[in-house]
Parts: structure tokens; sequence; C-alpha cells
């Protein structure tokens, strides 16, 4: 099994509804940041090495059809080549939306835990490099995410490319995979994880779990996520 689709849109615009989309519609496993989290024992240390450069793919994706969000979202050059056959799918939102909630979540300007534990700190410190002391610069940081899209809208192949808008439901996505559009809604979460335990870093530290407590916490908050989703 190699990857099929290759998410490149950054963390917090729609990922994890695309990741639960993707698996809905039988391109699953689909790889996300919280898939690090369930399975952390294994694919932190895979991770570790290829933030260091010496990345295995084949073994980080092993088992996986798609991935999205990051970390993978950061390589998608390299997985570009990688996996040649692969679809690109590009996530986009309004840059001051993005913003405000990578801002509330993912990269709050006092960092105060990270989704891995302590284990985790090189990984986050990888995903905040670009930003500097930066992070809470709204006009750098909308700009920032404005040239990430267009660097991959200009360096994709039109024929490997989606372009993937919250708006636009699942008849673009089917129609770059060629399957057949559900008949339910497309799996938009932001609203209904706002206040989930994912989001609240900036509010409070997490208490630390050991890394088995870890991943079965992940995969049941998953589980939950896809029995809200589709039922």
């Amino acid at each position: 099994m190699s990857l099929s689709v290759i998410g490149a849109g950054l963390g917090r615009t729609g990922t994890l509804s695309l990741k639960l989309a993707l698996e809905h519609l039988g391109v699953g496993p689909c790889y996300h940041v919280m898939e690090i989290a369930a399975t952390v024992r294994r694919s932190l240390p895979l991770w570790n090495d290829a933030i260091g450069g010496s990345a295995d793919w084949d073994r980080i994706f092993e088992g996986y059809r798609a991935s999205v969000d990051y970390p993978g979202c950061l390589f998608w050059r390299e997985l570009l080549v990688h996996y040649p056959q692969a679809k690109v799918i590009l996530t986009l939102r309004d840059p001051d939306a993005w913003f405000e909630s990578v801002s509330e979540t993912i990269f709050p300007v006092v960092r105060k835990g990270t989704l891995l534990g302590h284990d985790g700190l090189a990984l986050s410190d990888f995903l905040r490099k670009d930003f500097g002391d930066r992070i809470s610069d709204r006009a750098f940081m909308t700009d920032y995410f404005r040239c990430w899209n267009q660097s991959v809208i200009d360096e994709v192949p039109a024929d490997r490319l989606l372009v993937l808008n919250p708006a636009d439901g699942w008849d673009p996505l089917c129609a770059l995979l060629g399957l057949k559009c559900p008949d339910r809604p497309y799996p938009w979460l932001h609203a209904r994880i706002r206040k989930s335990r994912w989001q609240l870093f900036r509010r409070r530290p997490m208490p630390e779990q050991k890394p088995a407590e870890l991943e079965i916490s992940t995969r049941n908050y998953l589980n939950d996520l896809r029995i809200s989703a589709f039922g």
C-alpha cells in the first residue's frame, strides 16, 4: 500500500474533516497528526528521524492510503516525488480566520504543552520553525498562509491538484478520486470539536499521559468523531 492522496493544506483548514471524509470514502486509513498520538511509540521516533533529515516515508506511512495535516503537509514536495501517482489536496480557508484559529489552538504564543507530551517538543518546534518570534503577528502569519497556498498551486501539476474550500462538500473530492458521493453531509467538524480537549492548550496545560494511555485516548477520540459525523 502507498499513498494515493497527499494533503498539502496547513493545519486548521479542515484537515481533520478531510481525514474522516477520505476514510468514509474508503481512501484510508488517512494519516493526520492525531495518528501520531494514536501510535506514538512507533510513530514519534520515525518523525524525529524525518525532521532530522532521515525520512523513511514508506515506514512512516506503512498501512496508510492518504495523509493530511501536520507534519506530512510540511513535506508535500518530498511526498509528491516519492508517491508520483498520488493526488494532492490543498485545503483552504480565509487567512484571518486561519490565523485566529491557530492562535487559539495549535500555535499559541505561550506554549503550555504539546499533544505528544515532552517527547514531542522537537516535533512541535519543527512545526513552528517558519514563524520564529512573529507567531503573534497577524500580517506576517496571514501572508505566510497565502504564500504557502500559492506555492502549492504553482508547483503541483494541475492534473494532480484539488483546491478544496469548506463549502465545496463531496463533489470535487469524489470527482478527483472517481468515487460516488455519499448520501450524507460532508463532515465539517470545526464547530463540533471547538471545545474538545485538543483545543485547550492555550487555556491550561494538559496533563501528560503515558504513551499507551495517549494512544488509547486518541483512538477513542477519533472513533467518537467518526460516530458523531456519520453515525
